[in-house]
């Protein structure tokens, strides 16, 4: 009867250790409350003039001089996006927010939030070149990078350069901190012409980018890079 015992024991150990996952903190981490949700859109406008149509961006893609992309960012809870271009010549724009002082003045959860703002699409010239996007979003506003795009805005041209390096230093060093929340790393492409290019305005309801969003959920911090090749 003790034999038979302790074989139950020995089996339920053996299920036990099985079922564990390898890493616990993993675990607990995947099933804590996802405090990081918001809706993404990310589409483009192309093909010719007489046959434009929209299509969504979601991986690295290659785009023409002319065609026309906009974004649009809806929170479904209180957290922290960020949407930073960076072009081929290290140069650094955010996107979004339209400006930091939105965080504490016009920032509501269910409101859709353009960019760019109204019907105007961003369009790209005849620039081209390799450039990115960073979408981060966390459940924490992002205290160091704050200050160091704010330092770049206000700085002249001998010292952009500069503060354009530790800007993408520290949006590398803040992926590596919540690499396992982040999105699978991109392949290292990127986006031109588009920020830097003409802003043209289409007739409202055209095109519109919204039923293209997707829900996004994280716990504490999300990362992605958005790549194109503008041709």
């Amino acid at each position: 009867m003790k034999f038979i015992k302790w074989i139950l024991i020995g089996f339920l150990w053996i299920v036990f250790f099985t079922l564990l996952p390898e890493n616990p903190r993993t675990f607990a981490e995947q099933n804590r409350e996802k405090n990081v949700r918001f809706h993404w859109a990310f589409g483009a406008i192309v093909g010719p003039e007489n046959d434009r149509r929209l299509v969504a961006i979601t991986r690295d893609t290659t785009l023409k001089t002319g065609d026309r992309v906009k974004m649009l960012v809806e929170l479904q809870n209180r957290c922290f996006v960020y949407l930073i271009y960076k072009t081929g010549k290290d140069e650094i724009k955010l996107l979004f927010p339209y400006s930091f002082e939105q965080f504490t003045m016009d920032y509501e959860i269910l409101k859709k939030y353009y960019i760019p703002q109204g019907d105007t699409w961003f369009e790209l010239d005849e620039r081209v070149g390799l450039e990115m996007f960073y979408l981060l979003a966390s459940a924490k506003r992002l205290s160091t990078l704050e200050t160091l795009i704010e330092r770049y805005e206000l700085a002249d041209a001998v010292h952009r350069h500069d503060l354009a390096k530790q800007i993408h230093t520290e949006i590398r060093k803040i992926k590596k901190r919540h690499r396992q929340f982040s999105a699978p790393a991109e392949r290292p492409v990127a986006m031109a012409g588009v920020v830097r290019g003409r802003t043209t305005s289409l007739a409202t309801g055209s095109f519109d980018i919204d039923p293209i969003a997707d829900n996004v959920s994280a716990t504490d911090f999300y990362g992605k890079t958005f790549t194109i090749d503008h041709q």
